[in-house]
Formats: C-alpha cells, structure tokens, sequence
C-alpha cells in the first residue's frame, strides 16, 4: 500500500462530499469540484474522514491510491480555504494591472500582453510588480502561474523577468574579457 494513502483525509464541517459510483464531487464555500474514479481503488467514508486502499495489489493500483487521496485532499483543502500563487515582476518598466477577468502586463516587448483568466481563478495586483492568483483547484492556478510566468522566464544574467515570489534565481557570472 502506497504510504500517502495510508494517510486518511479529514473533512472539514463546511465542505460537503459526494461519492458516485464513478466521481467523487466535493463542494464548499469556495466551490464545487468533481474527479473521476477508477475502479482500482476503494475509497471508504468513515464519518469525516476518507480512506483510499488499492483493490488488489498491482503496482498501478497502489499508485493510484496515492495518487487519488493526493488529488481528494487537494480538492478538500481547495474548496475550503483555496490555494494562493503569488507572481513578481523584475525588471524596469515592468508592469501588471488586474481587470476583472483580464491581466495586463507589460513585460519589456513592443507590445502589451492580456492574460484571460479561466473560470474559477481570481487576479489581483497588490502593486504594479506583483500578481497573486487565487482559486480553488490547485492544478488550474499553478498552470495558470505557469503560464504568465513562460510570458518572460527570468533570465540568468540579470535576473529579469517573471519569478515565482518564492523562486530563487542563480545568477551567472559575465564572460571577462
């Protein structure tokens, strides 16, 4: 049995989950969210808590079990408090401003860039140099950090570009001539 889902998930009193014959759905005051089953897992409510044990004992299926309490959990810790990336801009005369659903940024290019968010997924702009990005499903706002952050990679020289606030960036040493 995989050791993370060994580990049972714990249900908060506000989120609500419904478990299908082939989805579970888990819903809360941030959102709904829903992930389909496979067959070679159980999943096992004991009140409020969820267990996840492989049917038999391929690796696949101990994999998954892993996998989709890994997966639950996220969905759980989702709907109830959200996840949170925070984004920083380095470099001069870089911009972001948030509207609405639309981010703007102004990464250096002869052009501005506008950034759609997707459905689910809140921006704000606390300053002109930082994003931070909210939402319930952990796999869209990472995807959708991934996304602004490919705009302009820092670069290894002098550090430009669109980090990760946490994102610690090496910096190369100029060729002597």
């Amino acid at each position: 049995m995989s050791r993370i889902a060994k580990n049972p998930v714990a249900i908060p009193e506000k989120v609500e989950v419904v478990v299908n014959a082939d989805s579970i759905d888990v819903s809360g005051p941030l959102g709904k969210l829903s992930q389909p089953l496979t067959g070679v897992v159980n999943l096992n409510r004991d009140g409020e808590t969820l267990t996840f044990t492989a049917a038999n004992d391929g690796a696949h299926a101990r994999a998954m079990a892993g996998t989709l309490r890994s997966l639950v959990a996220n969905m759980v810790h989702g709907v109830s408090t959200g996840f949170t990336r925070k984004l920083t801009l380095v470099g001069v005369g870089y911009k972001a401003q948030a509207q609405g659903q639309m981010l703007n940024l102004e990464l250096g290019y002869s052009h501005p860039i506008s950034h759609k968010m997707p459905e689910g997924v809140t921006v704000k702009t606390p300053s002109q140099t930082e994003v931070e990005l909210t939402g319930a499903d952990k796999q869209v706002v990472g995807q959708v950090a991934a996304q602004i952050r490919g705009y302009r990679e820092p670069e290894p020289y002098k550090g430009k570009g669109v980090r990760y606030s946490d994102e610690v960036v090496q910096i190369k040493e100029s060729k002597k001539a």
